[in-house]
């Protein structure tokens, strides 16, 4: 299984990058494509409607502004759809965060923090791992590594001010 990164724009690319780079940390294969929700409404259709069949097991989608590229995605697939708010100039990205949270009743895409990419990306690969035991360990082991970085950086502060 793979994990599709599709953004509404190739200017959301540098805050993409950073989710498509941890789910390559995990050994998972990505597919990457920008499709706009309102410029190419028939490719978002299309792509949603295939990603199964090309063996994609999850979706972040990455938009700013209106933000309605997760919901659209998620109108024509089973799959999850995690929506990745991208920070626009405009209000900041609140104005993507609420676009993507507040879909109706039956249209479900899952939700992370504003150009959270790494957290769209773990997640991503949390719902494979569901699924896929040597994932799982994967993880398991991400975490220890994150856990050890902390203690670390707790005993060098501790130790300057002892």
């Amino acid at each position: 299984m793979k994990i599709a990164f599709v953004m509404g724009s190739d200017s959301d690319l540098p805050v993409v990058e950073k989710g498509i780079n941890m789910v390559k940390k995990f050994g998972v294969e990505v597919e990457v494509r920008v499709i706009s929700a309102h410029r190419t409404p028939a490719a978002a259709e299309e792509f949603a409607k295939t990603a199964e069949s090309r063996g994609v097991g999850v979706i972040v989608a990455a938009a700013g502004k209106a933000a309605h590229l997760g919901g659209v995605i998620a109108a024509y697939t089973t799959l999850p759809v995690i929506g990745l708010p991208i920070k626009s100039s405009t209000l900041d990205g609140l104005d993507s965060l609420l676009s993507i949270v507040q879909m109706p009743p039956g249209i479900p895409v899952a939700t992370v923090g504003i150009d959270g990419a790494e957290n769209a990306g773990i997640l991503a690969v949390q719902m494979l791992a569901i699924s896929n035991p040597e994932l799982k360990e994967r993880l398991k082991a991400y975490k220890v590594e994150m856990a050890e970085k902390v203690a670390a950086k707790d005993a060098a502060v501790s130790q300057k001010f002892m």
